[in-house]
């Protein structure tokens, strides 16, 4: 199942992966023989001015020998690429590559190195004053600055002090996702820095050990743990803290990004058959026909078209599975996704680290440019076209483009041009090209007119799709079990053959089984992980809380959604709160019981709450489906990254991911029960969830965004959100939220940075005003009581405020303000009512003089909680 070639290139990818753990062994001051670290001193590290520099390197063969025993083979006989134990050419040994990267001599030295530096974006002069330099004297204590705080206009002109947040050194959970003042994170002196690192050190090397051993006999499946294991503990370390450098680069995203590089140098040349000893002078010379220039690398993107169209198909059932097919349906976009990218890396025979970026339907894999390659990855391109055109019928796909790049272009910046900034910009203009170029209907590979044959009509739930015998597709039937799966396991199994004992989907998805299972039965996987059977095996399991540290000994994958589950106190003694929930008890999904999932209709009914003083339920049953993503993202990623360097593009993906893929999720369970994630990563999310709760989630998300991007003005978002009846058909609820998104993204000129909702478009600190100014009704309510107080009225007011905007205009719509008066008085009339007269002119008059229209949000949401 796994070929040596694939088994070569994990162990290429393994060295460049790990050749600066030392900087995180050393830090933690790894317990070594001073003679014993001298001479690996002298072995790998580089001297300057009569002292060794980059002392790290000399940790890095020294972590090695500690931690081999947990590792796959690295010695022994057959360790290809590199040299054997006990050889004539063991200096060429797995850990003398890694070791070297900063004193370079053989091939695969000099392949990690220029791996090395490439994924830094170093030009050659900055490489040479970087690699003399030492570290900054209080180097243990630098903490990892925010990609995000560095993202600003004129950011080449501000000096490191000018940073004020940093992330806490701590393993990956969701507190340690947000960055913190840079006085709260680094400490004061040094052996309390080191005292975290080595806390930090024990913590990794016991997770280590939880890697199943059954797996290590499978580099690919193990190095994909591995991968997980790493950057959860090294995502807040800093990659670089010698010289000038300011380290926002993470020692993470660091060694992904070198190892996908030195993978696809390493075969290039060993697939075209180059001379290695000249390839190694090339490569030192930066120059030479096997130098920077040559175009050596693949870089192959991934996107999944049709998101929303496939999430929110429609049939003539679809309401009464609609929770179910939501959840199925999302995660169906995140697991196609997942499996594309598998299946172009096992037919390119890559690692896992291949694999860069991998969020919101979106990858980016790096390849050798050999015409084997090419070849392949045609091949995979026709077999996932065939496969999305026979099952989706054209509803959604996945397109692959592909775009040869030199070495040269990872430059960040020569003395007249941003080489990867060019870069960047070709790749997302060719990923745009390839959404015009769906399915290759043009390459003649794909029928464009599609044969069907409906015998059992149209599927219930997605009239796309031709119905089997039982009146369901086989791609609905898989998404409903999906739904129904996902809420009871935690553990998600992909193979080549369909595993026993299992929950297993019916329909192979590009060539691969998927089931789903529980973290306590992996010991029953041994056979097939050791037989390479089991090609990857997912952690999908939501955070139990939020210092729990993410990683429970296999690959985690971030692609589970929330979903809302009764609570004890929700049920009442009768088994069901019929007051609260009425109508709901229709839906033919309904099972309720403690811990069970709650259906739309349940959601409808969750604002609505009891009046103390009738004992009646009020509030209107309403859902909320709630659309947004960041703004100008491109233009973030293209032109406001001021030192850009492939390292920091795959950073700043994956932070941006983390937010949504992780603290979202946790952010609706911990404080919006009410909620479903139906999807959430990348840069954009879509939720559902009981009216009112989404309005303070979405007032709620954006502060907490603002933190995530340390306060940085320049990176926000725009939602659109759309209040329906419970009932509306699902992909009515979506294309309502996608315009709502639309007119948000309009907002102002061209800022965007805003929300859509009743009607209205506000920024997000008049949104919080207006949310504030709802609950202000709220309290004037309950203070004078519901009977003076009359919806009439409220409606009046509404009015009023949509004829004050008109005033900027036409001066005769100031009589607003008259009638506003006229209308109080006459529910108000007597003299003891004076005071709250008084007080509904100055509240209401002056809210509607401020926010004109958009008062209508505040008056809304007051009308709504308050309807019977």
């Amino acid at each position: 199942m796994v070929t040596d070639l694939m088994d070569s290139s994990c162990r290429v990818a393994f060295t460049a992966y790990l050749h600066d753990i030392g900087k995180f062994a050393e830090r933690a001051k790894l317990a070594v023989a001073a003679e014993k670290l001298e001479i690996a001193k002298q072995l790998h590290c580089p001297r300057w001015d009569n002292r060794y520099s980059h002392i790290h390197a000399a940790y890095t063969s020294l972590a090695f020998e500690q931690l081999e025993k947990f590792f796959p083979e690295t010695i022994g006989n057959d360790v290809s690429p590199f040299g054997a134990w006990r050889t004539t050419d063991v200096d060429d040994s797995l850990i003398n590559a890694a070791a070297n990267h900063h004193k370079p001599e053989t091939y695969l030295q000099w392949i990690i190195a220029t791996a090395d530096r490439l994924a830094s974006g170093f030009e050659r002069e900055d490489f040479e004053q970087y690699n003399a330099a030492e570290d900054r004297p209080n180097y243990i204590q630098t903490r990892l600055h925010p990609l995000f705080e560095v993202l600003q206009r004129n950011a080449a002109h501000l000096k490191e002090a000018d940073y004020q947040h940093r992330y806490p050194l701590a393993p990956l959970s969701v507190n340690s996702l947000f960055p913190v003042d840079r006085q709260q994170a680094e400490p004061s002196d040094k052996s309390a820095a080191v005292a975290q690192y080595h806390q930090l050190w024990q913590q990794f090397c016991g997770q280590l050990e939880q890697i199943p051993s059954s797996h290590r006999r499978q580099w690919p499946l193990w190095l994909d743990h591995f991968d997980t294991l790493w950057q959860t503990f090294t995502h807040a370390i800093p990659s670089a803290t010698a010289g000038k450098v300011i380290p926002d680069v993470s020692l993470y995203d660091h060694s992904k990004t070198t190892a996908a590089l030195a993978v696809a140098l390493w075969r290039y040349h060993e697939e075209l058959g180059h001379d290695q000893s000249l390839v190694a002078t090339h490569l030192k010379q930066r120059a030479g026909e096997h130098g920077w220039g040559e175009q050596k690398l693949l870089l192959i993107q991934g996107d999944f078209f049709g998101i929303q169209e496939f999430i929110f198909a429609g049939g003539a059932e679809t309401q009464k599975k609609a929770s179910k097919l939501l959840r199925g349906r999302s995660f169906y976009v995140s697991l196609l996704t997942e499996i594309a990218a598998l299946k172009v890396l096992d037919a390119l025979q890559l690692p896992c680290t291949s694999q860069v970026i991998n969020a919101a339907g979106k990858f980016l894999i790096v390849a050798p440019n050999t015409p084997a390659t090419i070849e392949k990855l045609n091949q995979a391109r026709n077999e996932i076209n065939h496969w999305f055109m026979s099952q989706t019928y054209g509803q959604a796909s996945i397109g692959l483009a592909a775009l040869a790049a030199a070495p040269s272009q990872f430059i960040s910046k020569t003395a007249n041009d941003r080489p990867f900034k060019a870069l960047l910009n070709a790749l997302f203009r060719q990923l745009e090209v390839q959404k015009f170029h769906r399915f290759g209907l043009l390459s003649n590979k794909q029928e464009a007119i599609l044969a069907w044959a409906a015998p059992y009509k149209v599927c219930r739930y997605n009239n796309r799709l031709p119905a089997a015998e039982n009146g369901v597709a086989p791609l609905s039937a898989d998404q409903i079990e999906i739904g129904r799966l996902l809420t009871q396991t935690d553990t998600l199994l992909l193979s080549k053959q369909r595993l026993p004992g299992v929950h297993s989907l019916t329909l192979p998805m590009l060539g691969y089984w998927v089931s789903f299972s529980e973290r306590g039965q992996l010991n029953q996987f041994a056979p097939p992980a050791q037989s390479g059977e089991l090609r990857r095996c997912f952690d999908i399991s939501l955070p139990q809380n939020e210092a729990a540290v993410l990683f429970n000994g296999f690959s985690r994958r971030n692609i589970n959604a929330y979903v809302a589950r009764f609570k004890e106190n929700e049920i009442s003694r009768n088994g069901f709160n019929e007051q609260r929930y009425g109508k709901s008890l229709a839906d033919d999904d309904a099972d309720v019981a403690a811990d069970r999932i709650k259906t739309l209709n349940h959601l409808a009914c969750e604002d609505k709450w009891q009046d103390a003083d009738s004992a009646n339920y009020l509030g209107i049953e309403a859902l909320a489906t709630l659309k947004g993503d960041v703004d100008n993202l491109g233009a973030i990623f293209q032109d406001e990254l001021a030192s850009a360097s492939f390292a920091r593009m795959a950073g700043l993906s994956r932070q941006m991911n983390n937010f949504f893929a992780v603290y979202l999720p946790w952010l609706c369970m911990s404080k919006y029960p009410n909620t479903y994630t139906i999807f959430a990563g990348g840069d954009d999310f879509l939720l559902m969830g009981a009216w009112r709760s989404q309005l303070l989630l979405a007032n709620s998300m954006r502060q907490e965004f603002h933190r995530y991007v340390a306060g940085n003005s320049l990176i926000h978002f725009s939602a659109g959100m759309f209040v329906s009846k419970p009932g509306t058909p699902i992909s009515y609820l979506g294309s309502q939220a996608e315009e709502l998104l639309s007119d948000a993204k309009s907002y102002g000129a061209g800022e965007k940075n805003a929300v859509a909702c009743f009607g209205k478009v506000v920024g997000w600190k008049q949104f919080a005003e207006l949310l504030q100014a709802a609950s202000s009704l709220r309290d004037l309510r309950e203070r004078y009581g519901r009977r003076q107080l009359s919806t009439a009225y409220w409606y009046d007011v509404l009015q009023l405020s949509d004829l004050s905007a008109k005033a900027l205009d036409d001066p005769k719509a100031n009589i607003w303000r008259s009638r506003l008066g006229y209308r109080t008085f006459r529910t108000f009339k007597t003299e003891k009512d004076k005071a709250i007269r008084d007080e509904l002119m100055q509240l209401i008059g002056g809210e509607i003089n401020r926010h004109r229209d958009n008062y209508r949000i505040a008056l809304t949401t007051f009308i709504y909680t308050y309807r019977k």
